[in-house]
């Protein structure tokens, strides 16, 4: 899509999503479906990156709640005894093999206006929801979640159980945010616009939240979300669950102590090495 057919996009979905609900029509629906298919051509962006950071597309968040406002609930699909029930606007999408992704057979979906690059493998069962744009290469591993909008780079490793948490309104919020070569250990959980750089290695477990604080020991600093930024994970760091305790007799006396993740190292070829594994699994 040029820069010109995006932006005649950007005014009209802009003027669409003032209106109200009731005086929607055809025009809307078009429009939406117009925004779903860049979507999933990877054309246009909930967010995307630039020479000063991420830059948050609201009128794309826009779009997507228009295609929610407009959405009729229908009957999907059927898998044997199970029958499913959505947002007609909103349905699965319909992959093909011109668009070079592996999906597992196992349950997976992934929901309209979901953008995956050639060569993402998904594993069963787990979710992409719309939005999401998923780069060339990555694995999304059984039982993940890639939430609305959330940005996923090139070569990234989502391990099992992993939750990469959506966002759509407020339509300027950042969405959660995962760099290129990210390993995303099992069970880990990225919420609330929290930006995870570039070869950052998450252990097993591992949270991270607008309201905790991450503990770099090698540089011997904090790092937490503030008014005006993200809480960013830097490049190449590893990060593991750990614990500090709580202060007062009380809590001194039960030996109580709350989690927060701590940074132990930054990535080196041990650590490379550990996480080679990914080349035969893609």
């Amino acid at each position: 899509m040029s820069a010109a057919a995006a932006a005649e996009l950007q005014e009209r979905i802009e003027a669409l999503f003032a209106l109200p609900a009731e005086s929607l029509g055809d025009e809307a629906h078009a429009l939406v479906q117009r925004l779903l298919h860049a979507l999933e051509q990877g054309e246009v962006r909930a967010a995307e990156p630039g020479p000063d950071g991420w830059t948050v597309n609201g009128w794309v968040k826009k779009g997507i709640l228009l295609a929610f406002r407009l959405g009729k609930v229908v009957a999907t699909d059927e898998a044997g005894p199970l029958r499913f029930f959505d947002k007609d606007t909103l349905l699965p999408r319909k992959l093909t093999l011109a668009d070079g992704v592996r999906v597992v057979p196992g349950g997976s979906s992934v929901r309209c206006g979901a953008y995956l690059a050639p060569g993402v493998v998904v594993m069963p069962p787990a979710y992409v929801n719309v939005g999401a744009w998923v780069g060339e290469g990555t694995m999304v591993d059984s039982h993940a979640l890639v939430g609305s909008c959330a940005q996923v780079g090139r070569r990234v490793h989502l391990s099992a159980g992993a939750m990469l948490g959506g966002v759509l309104e407020p339509v300027g919020a950042l969405p959660v945010i995962v760099e290129d070569e990210v390993l995303v250990g099992g069970n880990c959980g990225v919420y609330e616009g929290t930006i995870v750089g570039r070869r950052a290695v998450l252990g097993s477990g591992v949270i991270l939240t607008g309201s905790v604080t991450v503990y770099d020991v090698p540089r011997q600093t904090t790092y937490r979300r503030t008014p005006t930024a993200p809480l960013r994970i830097p490049e190449g760091a590893v990060v593991v669950p750990g614990a500090r305790g709580v202060a007062g007799a009380f809590a001194e006396k039960s030996g109580l102590a709350l989690y927060t993740p701590v940074i132990v190292k930054y990535r080196d070829e041990k650590t490379d090495g550990a996480t080679a594994l990914e080349e035969a699994l893609r």
